[in-house]
């Protein structure tokens, strides 16, 4: 098959999906208005609750959503081949992810710009948000964590990546203080500076290296670059949002679209042809890269390029306090998960178009490999090529940045750059999942926040500093340890699986508010992609731990799996119970906006 043929047809289902879709579900179920304050704008403080211009901000949130699942988990997803990577990612992006970070996003921003777990505690009971807070919090931590080693991984002794990275800080201070300081809202001026510094600081990046006293200073250990990221994570949930976060995100945007653009065109330009089959013999399990069937694996793998949970912990955390107005959920939440979709189709192409026997060895281990009775053809050359020993290195990044640069490589004029395009690559998936972590970092805090504002009230006020300090210091180090401690191998498939728990216990939370409003002729939009996500996940958490973890002797990560889908069926069945209560009342009333609903709740 041609690469070509995927990317035009995944290209007119999301733009399909969000003109029909998108549309209805804003203007039919959601009924989203303008003229509603935001609390952006109700309860702005100039740290947090900030009113931003929809395009900074819809950076802002394609930045913080757009991690390492929609770059490695289709990757590693190719095993199956290309076809229900492909079906599922085109699919679920529309029908469930996108449908997931909208309504998430919405009902945020309608209670307060609080949490997921606050919003349960309001539209179901305060019993369900106090799991669901839990549930979440623990979530986060590995997720961030799972995300935290991936650019571990990524940035280890790449000079050049590490730069790059590094430089992309103090270019997003200036771009913050110019925005709010020195020219307040011009986002053309400070989109021009970041892109210029932006664009010089990776042509840059190769003296770097060659430069005695540089090159070594940016050449760091797995072990320095571990103890590096927390502190960033630190900085970034501490300083106001519009200072750090907000342009670092937005600046990081550009490199992410843009290389996806430049990706689509080498595409269109080369129009490779996918190597891989439609369907593998691993669908049935066995594999080398996953070790079980592509039914129910598919989807806790590829995860963020269809559908994420963690998309609803930033969607209830920093988003939200931002959005000026309404009508903008559409296009930053609807808009912003179907362009991830479009990044996860292309880094499933990037993976398909290398020779078969090539990804699996470059995804397994050399022991695991040598059992599969393949052939590599190219590796030999593609090694040379970069520079790089790329056989027995799994996890996805290496295949696809070698995939992206293989593509790259046959533009004409490129033939000889390839070893240039193959640490881009690296670089680009550095800074693509580390704005999920500071973001995910920030929200994390809120989470600690309001759960310790219960018990200590003042903890709950954001703007009280040594409380925004010590429950940084806190969550930070949560997950700066197991990433200083942990390797991917164990963190990541349980952090697979408790993600999709997490987005169908969303859209579970976001199908009680929906029949509250008294929409519940609309609620299919959500039960049905929420309930059919949590059988399936539970089914694939429960082969892991039986199949995978115990026998391995991994006590401890079943114990974690087996903890997290009990925190998501007690949620589970308190939404039902709520459901049924909701849809047994008769009668209607006005909230304070003059809006019928079923029933009222505190915002």
């Amino acid at each position: 098959m041609n690469a070509l043929t995927l990317v035009f047809v995944s290209l007119c289902v999301f733009a399909i999906g969000y003109r029909l879709y998108g549309l209805f579900i804003a203007n039919k179920v959601l009924e989203l208005k303008a003229e509603r304050v935001t609390p952006a704008v109700k309860m702005a403080d100039g740290r947090d609750y900030v009113k931003t211009n929809k395009f900074v901000l819809f950076g802002h949130h394609f930045a913080a959503i757009a991690a390492a699942g929609p770059l490695l988990g289709p990757v590693l997803a190719a095993q199956f081949g290309y076809l229900p990577g492909a079906l599922w990612i085109i699919v679920g992006c529309v029908l469930a992810g996108a449908v997931h970070d909208m309504v998430v996003l919405f009902a945020s921003v309608r209670h307060k710009g609080r949490s997921l777990g606050k919003i349960a505690e309001s539209e179901i009971g305060k019993t369900v948000g106090h799991v669901a807070s839990w549930a979440v919090l623990f979530i986060l931590i590995l997720t961030l964590a799972g995300l935290s080693i991936a650019v571990v991984n990524a940035m280890a002794e790449s000079a050049w990546g590490t730069f790059t990275v590094f430089a992309t800080i103090p270019i997003a201070l200036l771009m913050g203080v110019y925005l709010h300081v020195w020219r307040e809202g011009d986002v053309k001026g400070a989109s021009i500076i970041g892109v210029v510094l932006l664009f010089l600081a990776v042509i840059a990046g190769p003296y770097v290296v060659a430069d005695p006293t540089l090159g070594p200073l940016f050449n760091m250990s797995k072990k320095t670059i571990a103890l590096t990221i927390p502190v960033y994570g630190f900085v970034a949930s501490v300083l106001p949002v519009w200072l750090l976060l907000c342009p670092r995100d937005y600046l990081s945007t550009y490199l992410k679209i843009g290389t996806i653009v430049m990706l689509a065109a080498g595409i269109i330009f080369v129009q490779p042809t996918l190597l891989m089959e439609p369907i593998t013999k691993f669908v049935a399990g066995g594999g080398p890269v996953i070790p079980g069937p592509v039914f129910p694996f598919i989807f806790i793998t590829i995860a963020c390029g269809a559908l994420s949970g963690f998309h609803a912990i930033i969607g209830t955390g920093t988003t939200p306090k931002m959005i000026g107005n309404e009508r903008d959920v559409l296009f930053v939440g609807f808009g912003a998960m179907l362009v991830e979709g479009f990044v996860a189709i292309m880094a499933l192409i990037a993976a398909c178009t290398l020779v078969p026997a090539d990804y699996f060895a470059i995804n397994s281990a050399p022991a695991v490999f040598a059992k599969l009775g393949m052939d590599v053809v190219d590796l030999p050359a593609l090694s040379a090529a970069v520079q790089e020993n790329i056989q027995g290195r799994p996890g996805g990044a290496v295949s696809l940045a070698v995939g992206m640069a293989h593509i790259f490589a046959k533009v004409p004029f490129m033939q000889h750059l390839m070893s240039y395009w193959y640490h881009f690559a690296i670089m680009f998936e550095a800074v693509f999942i580390l704005t999920a972590v500071d973001t995910g970092t920030r929200v994390g805090r809120f989470f600690l926040q309001e759960m310790i504002g219960t018990v200590i009230p003042k903890f709950d006020d954001k703007r009280w500093w040594p409380g925004v300090i010590i429950t940084s210091a806190i969550f930070t180090a949560s997950w700066g340890y197991l990433v200083y401690t942990g390797d991917i191998s164990t963190i990541w498939p349980l952090f697979g699986m408790s993600n999709q728990l997490l987005a169908s216990c969303a859209l579970i939370i976001g199908t009680t508010m929906i029949i509250r409003m008294n929409k519940a002729k609309y609620a299919w939009i959500t039960a049905v992609p929420g309930i059919s996500m949590a059988f399936i996940t539970m089914y694939a958490g429960y082969l892991n731990i039986f199949n995978n973890y115990l026998p391995g002797g991994k006590y401890l990560l079943a114990g974690l799996g087996g903890l997290v889908m009990v925190l998501m069926v007690i949620v589970f069945i308190g939404a039902i119970r709520r459901w049924m209560e909701l849809l047994s009342i008769k009668t209607t009333q006005k909230d304070e906006y003059g809006e019928t609903v079923v029933a009222l709740a505190e915002e």
